[in-house]
């Protein structure tokens, strides 16, 4: 049985503080979301929520605090998740205006774009940092089952994530929806979006490089 810590009411309030100031998994969310249509904006979120469940089971199992500890793994990671940042951003930019044109529907397509969204965001070192940060801090040692407790928290966040993070790809999917039958727009989009992706990716990149 999982004893819920009694600060649980004070994580909320601090993760919900957190979720509601855009970050780099919204703007990829809102990326996908403008270009490729609301569902799949809903179905980036859902990678998103995964990839954070995927550090709350580190987190909870210690992996995240052997990472943190290892310089060289930390920074393999972050420079992963640059480089794949910036692949996406570079096809989004190459790619040619008529697929844009093309629906996400398909089955194909929307499992890309969950795991796509499950990458970016089990390829951010910042999230393992942020797990070690908060989580323990509502963590009560006398009631035990630590780990189950961090997971727990985790998931919690987790789910308050995909609830954010889905509003965020709901809004921009109604926006979207105005201005996609503009051609000029359309191409415009794509310049914003994979723009977006290669900014994020070279900031990930810097950050891990001053951390040096």
């Amino acid at each position: 049985m999982i004893h819920i810590p009694s600060s649980f009411p004070l994580f909320l309030a601090g993760a919900l503080i957190l979720l509601v100031i855009p970050g780099p998994a919204v703007f990829y969310i809102l990326s996908r979301t403008i270009g490729q249509g609301r569902k799949a904006g809903v179905v980036s979120a859902s990678g998103i929520a995964v990839g954070t469940l995927v550090h709350a089971t580190a987190a909870a199992l210690g992996l995240s605090a052997i990472l943190v500890s290892s310089a060289r793994a930390f920074h393999i990671v972050q420079f992963a998740g640059a480089l794949y940042l910036i692949f996406l951003g570079l096809r989004t930019l190459l790619s040619r205006d008529d697929a844009q044109l093309t629906s996400s529907a398909s089955a194909h397509s929307l499992s890309r774009v969950f795991g796509q969204g499950v990458l970016v965001n089990l390829l951010n070192p910042k999230t393992a940092l942020f797990f070690l940060a908060f989580l323990p801090q509502f963590v009560d040692t006398s009631r035990g089952h630590v780990p189950a407790q961090i997971f727990f928290l985790g998931g919690s966040f987790a789910l308050l994530g995909l609830l954010s993070d889905s509003t965020w790809a709901m809004l921009a999917g109604t926006l979207a929806g105005r201005l996609r039958s503009s051609l000029r727009w359309r191409r415009a989009q794509k310049n914003i979006s994979g723009g977006a992706l290669i900014a994020l990716g070279l900031a990930t990149a810097v950050s891990g490089a001053k951390a040096n």
